[in-house]
């Protein structure tokens, strides 16, 4: 009697972390819709503007005469800063190991002092481990506006030019679709021109199909009224925001579709336990009524001898 009675409170419980994985489930689902819708319809917007950057950073580099320091690449690199997007809580599976391993794989191998800006709390496990940690952003769940990023930006920015860091990195989670999300490496500062960046999004396989949009494809002509100096001290900084958001978009828009794919397989295993238990449970109350049975037999026979 102990044993089935201890088997139905494992039931219980079991049955009780189902419901709680699935209401999880499906809190993940209306986020990652909001998300994804989110995401999608600045996505293009930021792999158009990034293009322009590589443009623009390609005029800087053949043209003496329009310049600008954040288009320009330093000669010798000291120092670095790189943000890393992570997520505020965990139950998302394997995200946030992935994007952390990613910065790490990045840290080893450029071999700089870096300093590490936090955006999203699960990254402090960076300080746990010794690395430097410069600053700490907050992170919304469902980002409304590119203020939220405005400040991160500014501050690299301004830590960039004063010669703080000779180079700044994003690591982020890039959302490809509900079951595919890719921890990525972008070069933000200074534009490197060489270095092709996938577009933020984009599979491999649509990257082929999109090589037109690649510059270098095409030659491309500006004009900048009133002057160089003035268009890129407006225009640059803006561009480098845009990607900032639309990395935390993507980030958001994998962390939620991670955690629905978690609890999606949380909720699969407690019911698959709840039915192992259940199995477990019939068979030990079979066996204490046929005991029973047994002996009721033995005492009736006990009677009659």
């Amino acid at each position: 009697m102990a044993k089935t009675k201890e088997i139905s409170r494992r039931i219980k419980s079991v049955s009780n972390t189902k419901k709680i994985t699935k209401a999880m489930e499906m809190v993940s689902a209306s986020k990652m819709r909001k998300a994804v819708e989110a995401v999608l319809k600045t996505r293009t917007y930021a792999n158009l503007s990034w293009e322009m950057v590589l443009r623009l950073a390609k005029i800087v580099e053949g043209n003496n005469e329009v310049g600008h320091p954040l288009l320009t690449r330093k000669k010798e690199m000291k120092k670095a800063a790189l943000i890393l997007i992570s997520s505020n809580r965990g139950l998302c599976g394997g995200f946030n190991t992935a994007v952390i391993n990613r910065a790490k794989e990045s840290l080893k191998k450029h071999n700089l002092e870096t300093d590490i800006i936090l955006v999203g709390k699960k990254g402090s496990v960076m300080a746990q481990q010794k690395y430097n940690i410069a600053a700490e952003f907050p992170k919304s769940d469902l980002v409304l506006s590119e203020s939220e990023t405005n400040p991160i930006a500014r501050m690299v920015i301004t830590d960039y030019l004063s010669g703080k860091y000779d180079k700044v990195t994003l690591v982020y989670t890039d959302f490809i679709n509900g079951a595919k999300q890719i921890p990525r490496v972008k070069q933000l500062l200074p534009i490197n021109i060489k270095f092709q960046d996938q577009h933020l999004g984009i599979t491999e396989k649509e990257e082929k199909e999109k090589k037109h949009l690649l510059p270098g494809e095409f030659i491309y002509e500006y004009t900048f009224e009133p002057s160089p100096i003035e268009v890129l001290d407006l225009v640059v900084p803006r561009l480098i925001e845009i990607q900032l958001y639309q990395a935390l978009l993507e980030s958001n828009a994998s962390e939620h579709s991670a955690r629905m794919a978690a609890m999606h397989q949380a909720t699969e295993s407690a019911s698959d336990m709840v039915n192992e238990l259940t199995l477990f449970y019939n068979k030990a109350r079979q066996s204490n009524i046929t005991a029973e049975i047994a002996e009721i037999s033995a005492g009736a026979n006990a009677q009659q001898n």
